[in-house]
Parts: structure tokens; C-alpha cells; sequence
């Protein structure tokens, strides 16, 4: 700005050593450095603010949806005065644009819907930067990256990025673990049909169990029941939940319910079940022999 203001000041001092239309352009051009100068610092400040944001933990996907919509506002907001300063009617600029903007909108059909469709997703939030997202009805799954007005960015697990279009958004179900309250455990576990007498004692102690467990949250739904009588197996099922969510934790524990029941089975002198096959034969032929 120092540097704008001198220049200008000695162009006005030298300004008799030039023509008529350098000189009316002087005016001009000053105007038009101090808009570019302050919209540049202004422009500075909004970044400089979002990343002080960011680095006191905000959500991310509100801090670059402000700083966005701020900096589009101040490009309007300097764009006008400098179609005054160019003596560009105003007026018909936005009568140009109304119907340049129908011809636009047109043509730029899905550009503009992939930008409402970010609008939807900053207003609804389904889902934020940061979190693992998943759609039954696409290939989408992984953890979002970034939010843009016309793309997100997913990262998948086997590490690439995937570019959806917004607009995929607003016609399919999206799912988000990271929101889960807790982890399920769902799993059948089969005995022999010799430990039939064995399976109630089984059952009390693997229920016990999991009501003991620290990992387990018994504010939710905790089931252990004999379920079928399976080809070779009498299954039991355990439907239970934890209290962590993160996924890593979520399989260690699991492995320690998984584990502890084997133990019970075994303590109760039992076992799991194997596919098996009996063979009855009511008579054998003359002079056969079974070895």
C-alpha cells in the first residue's frame, strides 16, 4: 500500500511531463491498486484465520465452509467497485448476467448441481472431514479428506483417493460408523450333540461372562441363547455390544469374548462341533467283513 501511494504521488508530480490520457489514468489506476491490496490482505487474513481455526481443533468442514462463502463474498464485494472505477454500467452487467446466467445454468447443469449438493451436506451434515463413510447403494467407502463446493475427496482403505461428485450425494443412502455409539458382536457358536445335557451351564456361563466384562456394555441389548439344532451342532448364538467404537479395540475385544468362551466350553469338559457323518447299516452280506 506504501508502495502504491509513493508511486502514485510521484506520478502526480511528473504528471505534466506526460499526455492527457496517461494523465486521467492516473486516478484510475490508483483506485484500482488499492482494491487489488485490500482484497489480497483481506484475502490473507480469512486464510490466516482458518488455519488458527483448525489448529484449536475446530470442525473442519464448518471453518473451510465460512472461510469459503467469506471469500467469495469479498470477491463479489471488489469486483463491483471496480466495474465502477472502469466506468462498466452496472446495471447491465446484471442484465447481461441474468440472462447469461439462464444460458450458464443450462449448460453447466451438473457443475451447479454438484454445488448444491455440497450446500446440502454442509447444511445437513451427514457426514464431516475426518470421517468413515460408507453407501450401500455405490463403492464408496472410506474416510473423507476434504469437502469441496464440487467434489469430496474420500481416501479409501487400500489408501486411494476417490473423487465423488456432490451431487451423487442427494441420491443415495450414506452410512457413517464414525457416529456409532457402540460396536455389535454377533456371532453362532456350535457343541456337539453329546454335550446336549452340558449346554444350559454353558450358556449361564457365557452370559455371566459378559455381563462381567469391563469392555461390554450392558446398557444394550446382551444375548445368549440356544438357537438351532444344526446338521452336526447344537448352536448358541451371543449378541452383544461394546462400549468402544473404534475398530482396532472393537476386534481385540472380541477376540477376548470369543477366547473366554472356548474356555467355558472346555471347562464344562465340551467342544466345538465339526461337520461329522454317521453311517448306519442295518445288515451286512454274507462273508463280508468290516475291518
Amino acid at each position: 500500500l506504501i508502495i502504491i501511494i509513493g508511486g502514485s504521488w510521484f506520478a502526480d508530480i511528473t504528471a505534466r511531463h506526460f499526455s492527457a490520457e496517461i494523465i486521467d489514468s492516473i486516478p484510475i489506476a490508483r483506485q484500482l491498486a488499492v482494491l487489488v491490496v485490500i482484497a489480497w490482505g483481506v484475502w490473507r487474513l480469512i486464510s490466516g484465520i482458518e488455519i488458527k481455526q483448525l489448529d484449536k481443533g475446530n470442525d473442519p468442514t464448518t471453518v473451510q465452509l465460512v472461510g469459503k462463502v467469506t471469500k467469495i463474498t469479498l470477491t463479489v464485494l471488489i469486483i463491483l467497485p471496480i466495474f465502477q472505477v472502469l466506468g462498466i454500467s452496472i446495471s447491465g452487467m446484471l442484465a447481461f448476467g441474468g440472462m447469461g446466467g439462464l444460458i450458464v445454468g443450462m449448460a453447466a447443469k451438473d457443475l451447479l448441481s454438484n454445488f448444491f449438493g455440497s450446500i446440502m451436506i454442509y447444511l445437513d451434515r451427514p457426514f464431516k472431514v475426518g470421517d468413515w463413510i460408507r453407501s450401500p447403494d455405490r463403492n464408496i467407502e472410506g474416510t473423507v479428506e476434504k469437502i469441496g463446493f464440487r467434489l469430496t475427496v474420500i481416501r479409501t482403505f487400500d489408501k486411494r483417493p476417490l473423487y465423488v461428485p456432490n451431487s451423487v450425494f442427494t441420491n443415495i443412502a450414506v452410512e457413517n460408523p464414525s457416529r456409532m455409539k457402540n460396536r455389535r458382536i454377533k456371532e453362532t457358536i456350535g457343541v456337539r450333540y453329546d454335550d446336549a445335557k452340558k449346554l444350559p451351564l454353558i450358556l449361564d456361563d457365557v452370559r455371566a461372562m459378559l455381563v462381567q466384562h469391563e469392555d461390554i456394555d450392558n446398557n444394550q441389548t446382551l444375548i445368549v441363547n440356544f438357537n438351532s439344532f444344526a446338521a452336526s451342532s447344537l448352536d448358541f448364538f451371543i449378541y452383544t455390544f461394546t462400549k468402544t467404537t473404534n475398530w482396532i479395540e472393537y476386534h481385540h475385544i472380541k477376540q477376548d469374548v470369543m477366547l473366554k468362551t472356548l474356555e467355558i466350553i472346555h471347562k464344562h469338559e465340551a467342544d466345538c462341533a465339526f461337520p461329522t457323518q454317521t453311517l448306519h447299516i442295518d445288515s451286512m452280506p454274507k462273508g463280508s467283513h468290516v475291518s
